[in-house]
């Protein structure tokens, strides 16, 4: 089922998902969404953000975004982050 949802103007198409939680962890997270005045999907949604689980679009636009700012091209790119995903399974 999608469902049409507006937010700032900006139309954005969401899908609707059912998640089985335990009595316990479904209190938690309601209480924890009244608390912050917020819906349980804004809290899913900022923690998929915390998390950096991004659709394949978003993403792409993020390493394009990084490669300019970082002034590397892909093979330069590609050469840091085999580097730096090596050292941290070393530690």
């Amino acid at each position: 089922m999608l469902v049409f949802w507006c937010l700032n103007t900006k139309a954005q198409l969401m899908s609707r998902l059912t998640i089985t939680l335990t009595e316990l962890r479904y209190r938690a997270l309601k209480q924890a969404s009244a608390k912050r005045g917020k819906t349980i999907g804004q809290l899913i949604e900022e923690s998929l953000d915390f998390y950096g689980i991004k659709g394949e679009q978003e993403a792409k636009n993020l390493v394009r975004r990084a490669r300019a700012a970082a002034n590397l091209d892909e093979a330069q790119a590609l050469k840091l982050a085999t580097a730096e995903t090596r050292a941290a399974r070393r530690s």
